[in-house]
């Protein structure tokens, strides 16, 4: 049973630590989760700067329910950062459900966020807890964007890019071939969900700030779709995004299309075993802790109506750093006062757009968003 407020499910990974770096910033109390007690220990030590100052525990658990719900007991917030979701995420709901927590996590895989909705989100509003999958730059930075332009009345339409520096983690490698193997990725057309055509490969984008064009994918949907359909003022929503390394982004079509034309004739577990041993060939060792000035963000939306425009850009830093926050922050939040809506949501639905916005400037994670509005 956790003694703290809060637990980091997968805390010595990548993006739990810098979880556990700003809930100690927040001075949030946490329980730091995970298989090995040894790694967790390690990682907050060696990888979490001023660990010496937090309140926290390190714990050790099985990945069932039965162990999860004896360690969320206690808690009131679980940060899930264990993925990829699709084949990891259930336990780990359904125990946060069951000890009476609310449950975020990192990822924005378009199936699991309609799997939580399905399967969770009625479930967690009876309980009057929240549900935010998603809770992560690539997702609620790009709707913070867009929830500014739809500031402006008659706009119905939502054209979504985000661009990131740096490389996926290991977890994000596997996730992109798990969720590739997975389905069809969707976008929202007149409120109904559209797939993507699968053979379309790489599309280029004009980026705000940069004469080259950019290279981009659907990159499994994204959550913005997901979000959007429950929002009166949008019928029709489309999400592109990549790394602003061309090169790399060339290579991942190749690698996932390569990837499932090997596995298309295996079982699932056998499939799940090469798609991991694929991932751990692209993406095997942990990636550097970010440099401001070269590990860049962008989100642009272009929102549209009948008879309006709007554009908004917003310029950031650390991918993963703004991650990392934006976790603490709803954590911080959760403590101390309800959620503004309960079962499934965004964070931005569940915390405030202007708010989160707020708390990433002053950390100086991104600049003032540019708004250009047409009326």
């Amino acid at each position: 049973m956790s003694t703290k407020p809060v637990v980091v499910y997968g805390a010595s990974g990548y993006t739990g630590r810098l979880v556990c770096e700003f809930l100690r910033q927040y001075n949030v109390p946490f329980t730091a989760a995970g298989r090995s007690t040894a790694t967790l220990t390690e990682s907050m030590d060696s990888h979490v700067p001023g660990i010496e100052t937090a309140d926290y525990e390190v714990v050790e658990t099985e990945h069932t329910v039965a162990a999860l719900t004896d360690l969320f007991h206690g808690s009131s917030v679980v940060l899930n950062t264990v993925g990829p979701f699709m084949k990891l995420g259930d336990p780990v709901v359904e125990a946060a459900l069951a000890a009476g927590a609310h449950y975020l996590d990192t990822t924005g895989e378009q199936d699991w966020l309609i799997h939580c909705d399905e399967e969770f989100g009625t479930r967690f509003a009876a309980a009057g807890l929240l549900i935010a999958p998603g809770t992560a730059q690539m997702y609620t930075t790009g709707e913070i964007a867009a929830q500014i332009a739809l500031e402006t009345p008659g706009l119905d339409t939502l054209d979504i890019a985000v661009f990131w520096g740096g490389s996926p983690t290991i977890a994000s490698t596997r996730t992109i071939l798990v969720n590739a193997a997975g389905g069809a990725a969707y976008h929202l057309e007149q409120n109904e969900f559209v797939p993507f055509d699968p053979a379309q490969g790489l599309v280029p984008l004009i980026v705000p700030g940069q004469h080259e064009l950019a290279q981009s994918l659907p990159w499994g949907g994204t959550s913005h779709p997901v979000w959007f359909k429950r929002d009166p003022r949008v019928s029709t929503c489309k999400a592109q995004g990549g790394v602003f390394n061309a090169a790399l982004m060339q290579n991942v079509p190749v690698i996932v299309a390569d990837a499932l034309e090997a596995t298309k004739d295996m079982t699932p577990d056998e499939r799940d075993s090469a798609l991991d041993a694929v991932a751990a060939q692209v993406m095997n060792s942990m990636p550097p802790r970010e440099n401001r000035r070269t590990h860049k963000s962008l989100d642009s939306v272009h929102a549209s109506g009948p008879l309006g425009r709007a554009h908004v850009v917003i310029h950031g830093n650390n991918n993963y750093q703004q991650t990392g926050l934006l976790q603490a922050y709803a954590a911080y939040s959760l403590l101390q006062q309800p959620p503004r809506r309960v079962g499934l949501a965004s964070a931005c639905q569940a915390f405030g757009h202007r708010e989160l916005e707020g708390v990433l400037r002053s950390f100086g994670f991104i600049s003032a968003p540019v708004v250009t509005v047409q009326q």
